[in-house]
C-alpha cells in the first residue's frame, strides 16, 4: 500500500507546531514514534537529513512517525526556549500522536539536541517502548538523569562524533543501568557523513526488534 504523508499544525505550549505524519509503506503501523530534530539555533529542522533517515528507518521497522519543528523553526510559532520549552513541544507532539493512535505503543527518537529532548521527556514519562538517541551530545551538559531512567535507551553514535568523543560516550554508557544499547556507525562526523545508509539500516534493524513488543499499561 502507498505511504501516507500528512501535514499537520499541532497545538503546542508556545503556539502552533508544524508537523509531518508518515505511515509505513508496506503495512499497518506496529508502533508510533515522535522524531525530534537537532539544535534550532544551528539550522536544525525536521527536514534535517539525519532526522529524515531516522524517520525512514523507523517506518521500515513498522512505525508511524511524527516529525515536527520546534518552536520558532519553519512554520512553528514561538521562540527558542533553551531545551526546557522544546521538551514541552515534544510532550505536546507525543500527546497528539498517542491520541491519534491510542492502541499503539509509543517510542521517542531524536538526533543531537533532539536526542537530549527525547531522553529528558522519555525518562519522565512512563511506558515508552524505547528511547532512540542518535548522536547524543555528551558535551552539551550533564546527563546524570539517564542514570535514573527506567525506559529502554538506545544510543546510535558516529565513531568520529566531535560532540560526543567515543571515550566520553563509552564512559557515560557504562554508568547507565539496564535496559540499554549502544551501537556505533563508522562515519566521518557528528552528522554521520558518508554513512547515512548505514545509519538508516542500524535504526531499522534496532527498532524492528522492539516493534514486535508491547509495553504493559
Amino acid at each position: 500500500m502507498p505511504r501516507r504523508i500528512e501535514s499537520h499544525s499541532l497545538s503546542g505550549p508556545a503556539g502552533q507546531l508544524e508537523a509531518l505524519l508518515e505511515e509505513p509503506e508496506d503495512r499497518a503501523p506496529l508502533f508510533a514514534a515522535v522524531a525530534c530534530h537537532p539544535h534550532p539555533l544551528y539550522g536544525g529542522t525536521m527536514h534535517n537529513k539525519v532526522v529524515y533517515r531516522l524517520a525512514r528507518g523507523l517506518r521500515r521497522a513498522g512505525a508511524v512517525v511524527l516529525r515536527f519543528n520546534f518552536r520558532g523553526v519553519g512554520g512553528s510559532e514561538g521562540t527558542h526556549a533553551h531545551l526546557a520549552g522544546e521538551i514541552e513541544d515534544a510532550r505536546a507532539a507525543l500527546a497528539w500522536l498517542r491520541a491519534r493512535y491510542p492502541a499503539l505503543p509509543f517510542a521517542l527518537a531524536g538526533f543531537s539536541f533532539g536526542s537530549r529532548v527525547i531522553t529528558r521527556l522519555g525518562c519522565q514519562a512512563d511506558g515508552a517502548l524505547f528511547l532512540m538517541a542518535l548522536g547524543f551530545p555528551t558535551s552539551m551538559g550533564e546527563a546524570g538523569y539517564l542514570e535514573q531512567c527506567a525506559a529502554p535507551r538506545i544510543f546510535i553514535q558516529s565513531t568520529q562524533d566531535q560532540f560526543a568523543p567515543r571515550p566520553a560516550m563509552e564512559a557515560l554508557y557504562q554508568r547507565l543501568p539496564e535496559p540499554k544499547m549502544l551501537r556505533w556507525v563508522e562515519a566521518a562526523d557528528h552528522f554521520f557523513a558518508g554513512a547515512l545508509d548505514a545509519l538508516e539500516e542500524q535504526v531499522h534493524q534496532t527498532a524492528a526488534g522492539f516493534g514486535t513488543l508491547t509495553v504493559p499499561s
